[in-house]
């Protein structure tokens, strides 16, 4: 069967086509994205400004017909942490499905988790024995820790790269006292949630998704996308505390120039190394194992186990 799911997340709206059935690995054959930058058009009042709303409509529309000319059988859209914490998101959403005949099921953090943790746990297998995972999307952290398919605990926090940069790093390149209130305000927020997750038990396996993550990766040294889906990615925490620092000072233009770092991610990704650099140091973990499924794969995985 040929599935098509629609991600509108809080940095990049992206139709993943992929081909799956029950009990296969879903073969990705088309992919189709606009870095629309969603939260970004979040308005004084949290309403989602005109344009953004339109510019979405216009895309979902796009990817509609893009996923007919493709031969999807069933298409399924989703938003998260931009669309979700929008005062007149289901507004919205009502007006695209007018327009579209699209309906979008907007995510909960707690879903996020969970579906996330799904995904890395059919990466990784039941060897893994107990799983840690961590994702830094735009708008928020999700944090999601068990040994069977549906998490202990998951834990959503509003620590989205794309959100830290707009709210506490205006400045390019931020200011010393920037970064240090945004590592202050960071490592508060993560460490209240540390004894929630680790009651449970510490982790046979840490791992991280996520474009900021697997950035961070590459930048460490691991290994770049030529080398296939299926080399092994981690980053180590022995590299975070000057790489932080390192990418705190730069300007967007020059991280941009930095292996597998986009240009579109490149302001955003100081606050992600902060963010990365602390849940490292606060769990106590040597590294994190870079997956390469995440969300997108737990929707479709999910979706496939709940088929006739």
């Amino acid at each position: 069967m040929r599935l098509g799911v629609l991600d509108i997340g809080s940095n990049t709206v992206h139709l993943l086509v992929v081909d799956a059935h029950r009990g296969a690995k879903p073969l990705p054959a088309f992919s189709h994205k606009l870095e629309l930058r969603l939260a970004e058009h979040l308005e004084k009042g949290g309403r989602l400004s005109q344009s953004g709303a339109d510019r979405l409509g216009d895309f979902v529309e796009e990817a509609r017909q893009v996923a007919e000319d493709k031969g999807v059988e069933d298409f399924m859209a989703f938003a998260t942490s931009a669309v979700r914490e929008a005062v007149n998101g289901e507004e919205v959403l009502a007006a695209i499905k007018d327009r579209t005949g699209v309906s979008v099921q907007v995510l909960t953090g707690e879903d996020e988790a969970r579906l996330t943790f799904l995904a890395v746990r059919r990466w990784f297998g039941w060897s893994s024995g107990r799983l840690l995972v961590f994702d830094i999307g735009g708008g928020s952290l999700e944090i999601a820790s068990g040994i069977d398919e549906e998490p202990d605990v998951a834990v959503s926090l509003p620590l989205g790269a794309g959100r830290l940069t707009r709210d506490w790093l205006p400045a390019d390149p931020p200011s010393s006292d920037e970064i240090r209130k945004l590592r202050k305000h960071v490592r508060a927020e993560i460490a209240r949630s540390v004894g929630d997750v680790i009651r449970y038990g510490g982790p046979d396996r840490a791992v991280a998704t996520s474009k900021t993550f697997r950035q961070l990766a590459r930048i460490a040294g691991a290994a770049d996308s030529g080398e296939g889906l299926y080399a092994r990615r981690a980053l180590p925490r022995a590299a975070l505390p000057e790489l932080a620092g390192r990418l705190g000072e730069m300007p967007a233009a020059e991280r941009a120039r930095l292996p597998g770092v986009s240009e579109g991610r490149a302001p955003q990704l100081a606050a992600g190394a902060i963010v990365a650099d602390a849940v490292l140091d606060l769990f106590e973990l040597a590294e994190l194992d870079v997956c390469p499924w995440a969300l997108r794969e737990g929707v479709i995985l999910r979706r496939l186990d709940v088929m006739p």
